[in-house]
């Protein structure tokens, strides 16, 4: 398959030959849950092509050892290896000089270790600028900064369709500006903010700017000098490199001032006990054995990309993300988060018919991988009011057909009966199993509350036994939500609330004096929650504490085949409620 764009600069069309780039990632060809993977969870991280596969492969079989100071053969090779990979990032984002270029574990560090070194620099009074569209490793660095320093931090809002507030960004300069840390683009909701705009206005006031280039690298060419940037920082995995690897781009001058962040080996020229003195730039800031294979890696996947025309990976993706756009907007209850001017290949969404982990869980049985939750841009998901969105992101490998899939499958899910089904209506008519559900708006006669819940577990095994489609399952975990007494009013309080959950969950008791027993109820905005809280509470209510604290919900889970059902956030989210389970019942041994 071969996509054609047209050339920005002429009208002479250039090649995206996706049939040549997707034979590059093994991996996706592979099937999930018996369909074709259809990967759209790019921001995450991007799959890797055979070449960075293979050289990671390569060093540990046949050159591994150590870098820079042993004499013999194969240090010298990983040693070449290690700094070409250096000089490859130097050329990829156009820096001056190899030196400038840092090895970290990733963005995140590469963040943390300007804060911990630059930011030594800072004082009460001085003030960092960032943006509400930071991931959080962009702020909680800064945070943390702020707190030793005495140093403010002041944010840069948006406007309705995710754009920078330009203006409010110019009054927010002042001659106590220090710092500017922004993102290139948004990895929650795709908006790409005009960074050479904002580090000219913050360069006239005399501040630096740290740009956050993680989900920029791999859709536009990146240029440092051209930007006047002071320091860039990116991921290797979001670029098709391995995880663990990540770089700083800093302006020599600036880090040659720096102070080293961490001590150890390979930071260091001369030590003894009297003093330390350090070495040069770059090794000054890669204390310890570096990621060498992660570092061989990201050269790899930079030369892999650097072969790809720019403009015809940009012309196709945002080809990608168009075309689901269009498509989602005329489902009835989905609205689009995010419609920047400018946007990457992003698009996050909410829909008003179904939880986001719903989504998720849904598309996945498909074979779709998408992000749902926050994105750890909390601070964005509060200014709009929600809890989280889902997101596909794309990359150059994704195809017209992996969009158009993805748009039918949430029509499909939209137009279900099953999956439209509201827990949170009311109904005395019952459903298939025959059982009806409870809306529970007050406390009164609170002991008969707690008495009412789903079916026991012998009735959920005999459901659940012998059922192999993942259709037949889930359907009937949802129907098992559908049975789960629904709490309403003061019942979803704040003080009810579990943390660690990724949807909302509530959760009350009440300790039966005479019997010594426990009795639960619990709620969820997650229809899939709901089916599982269901069997949690025919696990653990009505139980003495002893037998509680002695219960083991994931042999359960393991009896009733529902790991499948187990992503690490639902996982987690029932974990957290167990455990609030099991500490309740330890208060009252």
């Amino acid at each position: 398959m071969k996509v054609t764009m047209k050339g920005q600069a002429d009208t002479k069309p250039t090649l995206l030959d996706l049939e040549s780039i997707r034979q590059q990632f093994p991996l996706l060809s592979r099937a999930v849950h018996g369909h074709p993977l259809v990967y759209l969870d790019n921001a995450a991280t991007t799959q890797k092509p055979v070449s960075v596969i293979e050289s990671v492969d390569r060093y540990y079989r046949e050159q591994n050892a150590n870098v820079h100071r042993a004499a013999h053969f194969l240090s010298a090779c990983t040693t070449h290896a290690f700094e070409a990979a250096r000089e490859t990032t130097r050329h990829f984002i156009n820096a001056r000089f190899a030196e400038e270029i840092i090895w970290a574990r990733g963005a995140t560090e590469a963040i943390n270790l300007v804060a911990n070194s630059w930011g030594r620099s800072l004082k009460a009074g001085d003030e960092i600028i960032l943006s509400r569209l930071e991931h959080h490793a962009n702020i909680v660095p800064w945070q943390l900064l702020a707190e030793v320093t005495g140093a403010t931090i002041r944010v840069v809002e948006l406007d309705d369709a995710g754009n920078l507030d330009i203006q409010q960004f110019q009054q927010l300069l002042s001659d106590k500006t220090r710092l500017v840390a922004i993102a290139h683009t948004s990895n929650a909701v795709g908006t790409i903010t005009p960074v050479k705009e904002l580090i000219e206005l913050a360069h006239h006031v005399g501040a630096l700017v740290l740009v956050d280039g993680s989900q920029a690298v791999a859709h536009q060419k990146v240029d440092v000098q051209a930007l006047g940037v002071d320091f860039y920082v990116f991921s290797g995995h979001k670029v098709y490199g391995p995880t663990g690897i990540g770089v700083l781009y800093g302006r020599r001058e600036l880090l040659e001032n720096m102070p080293p962040w961490q001590g150890g080996g390979e930071m260091i020229e001369r030590v003894s006990f009297s003093g330390t003195r350090f070495n040069s730039l770059p090794f000054k800031f890669e204390a310890g054995t570096p990621n060498i294979a992660g570092a061989i890696g990201l050269g790899k996947a930079l030369e892999f990309l650097a072969d790809i025309d720019f403009a015809a990976v940009n012309a196709h993706e945002s080809q990608l993300r168009k075309l689901v756009e269009e498509g989602l907007i005329q489902i009835n209850g989905i609205r689009l988060i995010g419609l920047a001017e400018q946007k990457a290949p992003v698009v996050s969404f909410i829909s008003n018919e179904h939880h986001n982990q719903d989504i998720g869980l849904i598309l996945d049985q498909q074979g779709i991988a998408v992000r749902t939750g926050h994105h750890c841009a909390m601070p964005l998901m509060e200014s709009l009011n929600l809890n989280g969105t889902v997101r596909a992101s794309f990359a150059l490998y994704n195809t017209i057909d992996e969009a158009r899939a993805f748009v039918d499958a949430m029509e499909k899910l939209h137009h279900s009966p099953l999956y439209n089904a509201h827990p949170e209506v009311n109904s005395d008519k019952g459903d298939e199993s025959g059982s009806t559900r409870t809306v529970i708006t007050e406390a009164t006669d609170l002991p008969e509350i707690f008495r009412h819940q789903a079916p026991d577990l012998v009735t959920i095994a005999a459901r659940l036994n012998g059922l192999s489609g993942w259709q037949e399952r889930y359907r009937q975990i949802m129907l098992l939500g559908k049975e789960l007494s629904v709490l309403s009013g003061e019942w979803k309080s704040d003080d009810a609330r579990l943390h660690g959950c990724e949807s909302s969950v509530w959760l009350h008791y009440h300790y039966d004096d005479e019997t010594m027993r426990l009795y639960f109820i619990a709620d969820s905005d997650a229809r899939v929650i709901r089916g599982l809280i269901a069997i949690v509470l025919a696990v653990f209510s009505g139980k003495t504490p002893e037998e509680i604290e002695g219960e083991d919900i994931e042999d359960w889970f393991r009896e009733l085949d529902l790991f499948n059902h187990l992503s690490p956030s639902r996982g987690n989210g029932l974990k957290a409620i167990v455990r609030e389970i099991q500490a309740i019942a330890h208060r009252y041994r």
